[in-house]
């Protein structure tokens, strides 16, 4: 599924012109990404949660010449699944 897609489906189900929906959808997003940005971890109850781990600095090598490489440390964003998207999942066949 893309965007449009989702767009789409919610124009559809709540009888909506697509650019009601497209702002709703395009508001979602830019709120989640402006509460990502400010570091802050975000639960959709039922859905899953966004949240940042922490990678330590290592040493690595350059792929093309072999040379050591120092790569910094950097936050990673991660989704986890509610146990409920976890058992819907695992129950599908």
């Amino acid at each position: 599924m893309i965007k449009a897609d989702l767009i789409n489906r919610i124009s559809k189900e709540m009888n909506i012109s697509k650019q009601e929906a497209e702002t709703g959808v395009n508001f979602f997003f830019e709120t989640i990404k402006e509460a990502i940005l400010r570091g802050e971890e975000i639960e959709l109850r039922g859905f899953g949660s966004f949240r940042f781990r922490q990678r330590n600095s290592r040493s690595g090598r350059n792929p093309r010449t072999g040379e050591p490489v120092h790569v910094p440390p950097k936050k990673v964003l991660y989704f986890k699944p509610s146990k409920i998207l976890k058992n819907l999942i695992n129950s599908k066949k």
